[in-house]
């Protein structure tokens, strides 16, 4: 039995997810912790995705910016669960995505996991998509093989969907590897269209977009983007889907109502979600949705309209909470590295072969 701390920060910037699991004969979720990400780091983090001046200071202190809040966020795990930095083997930190251009041959991930281990006392792996790239691979998505670990073993063909910034799918099936790539936005857009619109982070349940009319020439417009022709092992990120990308398509077409430009942006995440899916797995049994697109109430009933023949559901019916399987996935892939298990899948990611994914950092 070895207790793992996983951290994950994703696409959409809104926090900071920390759990903490035990590697047994399975796989344990034991306590959560959850920070906010502040609004000026939030702020620099989303600057350095796009070309800016001085971008190597600005990255360097950005990042450790991230790395002091992600210590506080462990200490106070550890203090909430009355266990000393020597309880944990490892921290599997995922870092901030700041760059994703694998056809380029690289992705960042920022997080200084040497300042992560000495501000924790613990050891930290981190760094994983890079090594997937090296061989080839687009890096991502990387959580297919955990969810192989956590929701295999029974006869039927099944779907993991993780909706955050962007959706990623995972195929799970009793006859073959696991598959699994990403289908496009999960909720990059949406968020951004309406924190600029209404000054909200984020669409509590869809309302917003359940009380708007889906545009079928925005729609078009959208759907025509390279990326959703593409087939095969695929990967994605904010360099392609962005406010400017949705606004250099609106200024093209008629003014629409901001509702409606929100209902369009539903209808593209659960559209290209469900397209992707049926493109690549012919039939379905399960979906099991996770991440914060599992309380898109608006969206969840728009993935079970388009999958008449699917059961939809949250994780959370698996036992498993939609909000940490991400967080979760960050402690496996830790646990993986020390042992020497590779974890990249080459039938999701197009690598070269199998590879052990991490750097140690030690305590």
């Amino acid at each position: 039995m070895a207790l793992y701390i996983g951290v994950m920060s994703g696409t959409s910037l809104d926090g900071m997810d920390i759990a903490l699991i035990e590697m047994g004969a399975g796989i344990t979720l034991l306590a959560t912790h959850y920070i906010p990400m502040p609004a000026a780091l939030r702020s620099e983090l989303l600057g350095l995705c796009a070309s800016g001046p001085d971008e190597v200071a600005r990255c360097a202190i950005a990042e450790n910016h991230w790395v002091e809040l992600a210590a506080q966020g462990v200490n106070a795990l550890l203090a909430q669960q009355q266990l000393s930095p020597h309880d944990i083997r490892a921290i599997g930190s995922h870092g901030q995505t700041i760059r994703h251009e694998p056809a380029q041959g690289y992705t960042v991930q920022i997080g200084n996991p040497a300042l992560l281990a000495e501000l924790t006392s613990i050891c930290v792996v981190a760094d994983f998509r890079r090594r997937d790239v090296a061989a080839g691979g687009q890096g991502a998505p990387l959580v297919p093989a955990f969810h192989e670990a956590l929701f295999t073993g029974e006869h039927e063909h099944r779907a993991v969907l993780n909706v955050g910034g962007f959706s990623n799918l995972s195929l799970i099936t009793p006859q073959n590897p696991v598959a699994g790539f990403d289908s496009g936005p999960g909720n990059v857009l949406l968020d951004a269209w309406i924190q600029e619109q209404r000054g909200e982070l984020y669409d509590l349940n869809g309302q917003w977009a359940a009380s708007g009319q889906v545009e079928p020439l925005l729609l078009k417009a959208l759907l025509s983007d390279p990326f959703f022709q593409t087939k095969g092992p695929k990967s994605t990120g904010r360099e392609v889907f962005n406010l400017n990308w949705l606004k250099h398509h609106l200024f093209a077409l008629p003014t629409f109502p901001t509702q409606d430009v929100q209902a369009t942006l539903l209808e593209l995440t659960a559209l290209t979600i469900v397209e992707s899916l049926q493109a690549a797995q012919t039939h379905t049994d399960e979906l099991l949705v996770c991440g914060g697109g599992a309380h898109n109430a608006a969206l969840m009933t728009r993935l079970a309209q388009l999958l008449p023949q699917t059961r939809v559901n949250s994780t959370q019916i698996k036992g498993v909470d939609p909000d940490w399987v991400e967080a979760m996935a960050f402690a496996w892939l830790a646990h993986c590295c020390l042992e020497n298990i590779p974890t990249n899948r080459p039938s999701v990611t197009g690598a070269r072969g199998l590879r052990v994914l991490g750097g140690i950092y030690p305590a």
